[in-house]
């Protein structure tokens, strides 16, 4: 059995291929599957199966497409309600690939249609874990009121959370692997390690907080305290995978590209993700600068919890020969099916933020209104400023007009990525010119 685990660094997603005589199958494999064909070329093994722990709300996977072109067979629990071509696959059901056997445990709590799926060959046990286990925490339990076939409140999810945790992996091995959907950075958990991808069964029983003793009330408790936010498309992905995604070559294919830009329809929402330097300079009215100007940036996650599903939009990139991977990233929340059109911008002047006089400010931060965009967990382990409107910044379109405008207005984050965001939606939907980006100056506050 040789496990791969491949990583999408901006979502914190892992995935998995796992061979085993010249077989292949995938774990929650993502929206672009050419480097699973091209690790299924390299080692001369035929794609057979596609395992899915549960239909994801952070990302849209290839299932459907993978099927479609190798003829895999797609397996996820029943209780998923699954519309797309699958085999059952929920506790006592097993699955023989090559020399690898792969078994079904249920294991509810981040949904109540998650499993794990338990590889096994010769001495060598797998878990993978999906959303349900991860090094260090387990999956939030929160996802799940409004969206997926199954519906559960989070108070409900979080008791299945720990039936799961004290009685599913009982009769496992401490040597057994831990492969989970994600790591650190994730908005799925709260507390994932910073230094591993992958665990095994032993090291979580040890370092692992919900493994520790504690009743199911204290379990309840501390799983639901302080969860991060949740994006406007995490409900939205949840479907499209419960139905399975479009093919992803076809779904970019209609989309047009187009350069020099000078102007487009009123009242069209304009996503701009150029660096903010290049976009203060420079850019048509009513833009919101979300940058994606490294491949590491939160592009999708911030472009899923600004924007919301049902919105249309057109993309500014700063050349034309990146619009096919800014595409692929927009595809990665299954948004490619929003974008109107891609296009650079022309030579004309448009408009230009406001420039920042940094000492001013510093001198008379009363002059100003200062609004804090972070995530209330953030805010309430430390304020920058005793008197900021703390607005976090996947509401501040809807809120915007809770901010007065007597003052200039000063946007702040915790590290300068966000407040490119926050500034420019609120120059969108202020109207005013005075609205500035403290952008990574905010060091000099903490």
């Amino acid at each position: 059995m040789k496990i791969k685990q491949f990583e999408y660094e901006p979502l914190s997603h892992f995935s998995y291929a796992i061979i085993s005589d010249g077989k292949m199958a995938l774990v929650d494999p993502e929206r672009n599957p050419i480097q699973y064909y091209k690790y299924a070329e390299e080692n001369n093994a035929k794609i057979v199966a596609v395992f899915e722990t549960h239909p994801h709300a952070d990302f849209v996977s290839s299932h459907l497409q993978i099927h479609n072109e190798t003829g895999a067979k797609l397996y996820c629990s029943e209780k998923t309600g699954a519309d797309y071509p699958h085999v059952s696959f929920d506790d006592g059901d097993e699955v023989k690939m090559g020399n690898t056997t792969f078994r079904a445990i249920n294991t509810p709590g981040h949904s109540p249609d998650s499993v794990t799926i338990v590889a096994t060959e010769e001495n060598k046990t797998a878990l993978f874990t999906g959303d349900t286990l991860f090094v260090g925490d387990v999956g939030r339990p929160d996802l799940r009121e409004k969206a997926g076939h199954m519906k559960a409140k989070r108070e409900e999810l979080a008791k299945m959370m720990y039936d799961t945790i004290q009685n599913k992996f009982t009769d496992l091995p401490d040597i057994a692997y831990v492969y989970p959907a994600h790591g650190a950075g994730s908005l799925c958990g709260k507390g994932m390690s910073e230094d591993a991808s992958s665990s095994t069964l032993g090291n979580e029983r040890i370092g692992n907080w919900a493994f520790k003793k504690q009743t199911e009330e204290q379990f309840v408790n501390h799983l639901l305290d302080s969860q991060p936010f949740i994006p406007h498309y995490f409900g939205y992905n949840v479907d499209v995978n419960k139905n399975g995604a479009k093919n992803l070559r076809t779904a970019l294919g209609g989309i047009s590209f187009k350069v020099n830009v000078e102007k487009v329809e009123n009242g069209a929402l304009i996503i701009d993700i150029r660096d903010e330097e290049d976009f203060k300079k420079n850019h048509l009215p009513g833009s919101i600068n979300i940058m994606a100007t490294s491949d590491t940036s939160k592009f999708e996650t911030w472009l899923g919890s600004i924007v919301r599903p049902v919105e249309k939009f057109h993309l500014v990139v700063d050349s034309i020969e990146n619009a096919e991977k800014i595409l692929h990233r927009t595809a990665k929340i299954g948004y490619e099916a929003n974008v109107k059109t891609v296009f650079t911008l022309g030579s004309a002047s448009f408009e230009k933020s406001a420039a920042f006089n940094l000492e001013d400010f510093k001198k008379n931060t009363e002059k100003y209104t200062i609004v804090d965009i972070r995530n209330e967990s953030e805010v309430s382990e430390e304020k920058f400023f005793d008197k900021a409107i703390a607005i976090p910044l996947h509401q501040l379109r809807e809120k915007a007009d809770e901010i007065p405008t007597d003052k200039p207005i000063v946007v702040h984050c915790a590290g300068g990525y966000r407040s490119a965001a926050g500034s420019s939606i609120l120059e969108k939907e202020l109207k005013i010119e005075k609205v500035y980006d403290l952008s990574d100056d905010v060091e000099d506050f903490k």
